[in-house]
Formats: structure tokens, sequence, C-alpha cells
């Protein structure tokens, strides 16, 4: 391998090894070919740290907009923006917080899963998901990005470019609007607003959005929007985001957009909860081949372990599409239980279209219930919603029972 000496980069080598010297260092650069780990030598990691601190901020530097921080911290959440559901659901409570199937997985992904093991003694390569994906709805592998869940497309997508103006539509899942933030953009919101049922408007969208994000069916409405109005999102310069995430509990999956070919148009779906594997990240991306090109170019290599890999080509299967239908048709059957159960209580909710329902209960009754041994999604962590909000997540009539009876 080439080597830089002191002579063709300074007079400061960064290292010597058996004598030769290697790379180049200086106050403010370290360049070497040898991979070094800093909880080998922290005391690197405390330099660069103090270095970077007493560097000065060119004028011409642009500053990245602060992350989110609402001015007072929501009912103990520090940041509303990054509160997940499981973090309720812990301490032995009975869980209706967590949108995660529950059901024992089947013994074909079990078994896939277990076999992905053998492969780990090599770096995974995710062209099996990708071509499965592809055959799956009807696409171009081009038109396809596996990836460690949606979590890493939304990542993906906040970096891609320097946005002028993204947009997410609220109450939505959070995650997307983080990652905007994270890498330093400002989001504009867009609120659906109770009276109207959550119905999304497309006309509220600025015209000079480049990015906009909405969910289907919506995190944590549940409401599930028509696809002419997320298509006619679409226009020249502007990527249109749909996160799927819950579209497969949705029998037929009617509204989808993962088979349309319209440019600036992408879908992130999740296959985590349905198939109840929120321990595999495995999810991803299908639509305008430019922008997947785009976003395989900016992940991570080896990003998608062998067990996601494993996971997204079993469960995108023609075995899984029989079980996945069987799923979405007894989620709306359970879904229908809670529904009526809360209809018979008087309490008013979202007629929702996915494995969770937003429920107005009332301000203090999430705290009851958890009081009760109950746990339920908080929902004033997402914007546009108040603490008389939380979401339930669809579980099996003996389970609900439990819950309407901790709410009466």
């Amino acid at each position: 391998r080439p080597r830089l000496t002191p002579g063709s980069c300074g007079d400061r080598p960064a290292w010597e090894v058996d004598g030769i010297p290697e790379g180049f260092a200086s106050l403010t650069m370290h360049a070497s070919y040898l991979h070094v780990h800093w909880a080998g030598q922290p005391r690197f990691a405390a330099r660069f740290a103090d270095a970077v601190r007493a560097a000065p901020v060119a004028a011409s530097s642009p500053t990245p907009a602060p992350p989110h921080r609402p001015d007072s911290v929501v009912g103990g959440v520090a940041d509303p923006l990054r509160h997940h559901g499981d973090v309720e659901a812990r301490d032995g409570l009975l869980d209706f917080a967590v949108n995660v199937y529950a059901g024992a997985r089947p013994a074909w992904l079990d078994r896939a899963l277990r076999e992905s093991l053998e492969r780990s003694a090599v770096y995974p390569d995710p062209e099996p998901a990708r071509a499965a994906i592809a055959r799956r709805h009807d696409r171009r592998p081009d038109e396809v990005l596996p990836t460690a869940g949606a979590a890493e497309a939304f990542t993906l997508i906040a970096r891609l470019r320097p946005w002028r103006r993204p947009v997410v539509v609220h109450p939505q899942f959070t995650e997307p609007h983080a990652a905007l933030e994270q890498a330093g953009h400002t989001v504009t919101s867009v609120l659906c607003a109770a009276e109207d049922g959550f119905a999304f408007d497309p006309g509220s969208v600025p015209d000079d959005a480049d990015l906009v994000v909405v969910g289907n069916p919506t995190n944590p409405t549940g409401v599930l929007h028509p696809a002419s109005a997320l298509r006619g999102l679409c226009r020249p310069g502007r990527v249109v985001v749909v996160d799927e995430a819950f579209m497969d509990a949705v029998p037929g999956e009617p509204e989808t957009l993962t088979g349309q070919r319209v440019a600036g148009l992408v879908v992130v779906r999740s296959l985590t909860k349905h198939w109840s594997i929120p321990g595999i990240r495995a999810g991803y991306v299908v639509g305008d081949g430019a922008v997947l090109g785009e976003l395989g170019r900016a992940q991570t290599p080896w990003s998608v372990s062998a067990p996601a890999i494993a996971a997204t080509v079993a469960c995108v299967s023609d075995e899984a599409h029989a079980e996945g239908l069987r799923r979405a048709k007894e989620l709306e059957d359970w879904r229908g239980f809670l529904e009526a159960g809360l209809r018979e209580a008087g309490l008013g909710f979202v007629p929702s279209r996915a494995p969770f329902v937003l429920v107005r209960v009332g301000e203090g009754v999430h705290t009851l219930l958890r009081d009760r041994g109950v746990a339920v999604r908080r929902a004033d962590t997402f914007p546009g919603l108040d603490p008389s909000w939380v979401r339930v997540a669809v579980r099996p009539p003996d389970t609900t029972r439990r819950l309407l009876t901790a709410l009466a």
C-alpha cells in the first residue's frame, strides 16, 4: 500500500512502524492508513474534541439548525421527537404501547433467521433481499434499496441533499423529523386537524417544499390517505417520501404507492412490526431509481445485517403473502373489538386503518392507567396532539378486555 512520507506531506509523520514513517500529522490533521480505536487511546478523542472547541468558525460557514428542543420539557420527556412506546411498556406493564403484532413468528421466519447465522462469518450481501423486494413490488432492482429498518432510510433521506424547505406532515411518526433536525435542517410542520378527522389537505404543503414526508396509514392517527392525494404532491425538484410502515397491516394494501413510478416519489417500508421482529432492523425503500441511487451511494457499506437480509427475503416471499394477509385481517377484527369497546365506554377516538387507535381519554388518564398496570403510548410527544390523547395498540380481545376494564 502507498505510504505518505514526511518529505511528501510535511515533516511530521503520524506514526513510525518498524522505523518507517507513516502518514502525516499536524495540530489540526491526522492522515494515516492505520486503524486506531479510540477505546485504546482515549486521549486522542479528548484532544480531538478540544481542538474542535478551540477552532475558529469561518464567517462563511453555514450554521446548522439547532436540534429540536421544546420550550419546556413535555411531561418529563426531554426530547419528544425521540420518545418511543417501548420505553412506556417496561416494568412488567400490560403492553398497549408498542405497535408490534402480538403473536408468535411463523416457523419459516424463525428458520430463516437461524440459518442466517451460518453466514455471519462473511460480510452480508443485500442483493438477495433487493431481488426479492423487486419481485414483490414488480420493480426493477435499481428501484429498490434494502435498509436497516425504516430508521436508516429516514437518516439517509435527511442527509441526502441540502434541503431548502423540508416538510413533515404531522401528527406523524417523529423519526423523520428528528433525523432532519439532526442533519441540520429546519423543518416546516404541516398539521392535520382533529376536527377534520386528521385528514390530509395537499394544499397545505408550501409550494417551495423540496422534501415532503407523510405517513400512510399515519402513526399515530391510523388515517389512510388517498394515494391520489399523495401522488399529487410530486413535482419537478421535489422528493415525496411516503412512510408505509403499517401498510402491510391493511388487508389488500389499498392506497399503497409501492407500484407507482413517479419522478421524486419514494416509499419507505418496515418489516419489524407486522412480523414481530423489532430486534431485527429490516426495512426497505422503493421508488424513483435516481433518488434510490443517491440513497444507495450514501448508505454505509454492510449496514443491513445477514439476519435482516434473511428476514426480508422471507417476509416478501409468496409463502409470507398468505400469512401476512391473515394477520392483517386478524388485526382488523381485533381493532373492531377495541373500537366497539371504546364506543360503548363513550370515549372519542379516530377511526383507524392501522394496528393502533388514537383515543381521547382525557388528560391524566395515561398516568392513571400506568397505576393500574396498563401501558398505553402517550401522544403529546407527537406534534399537534395534547395530553388528552393516547395511542392504543391493537391486541387480541381477551387482552383488550383488561384495558377496557382499567379504563372503566
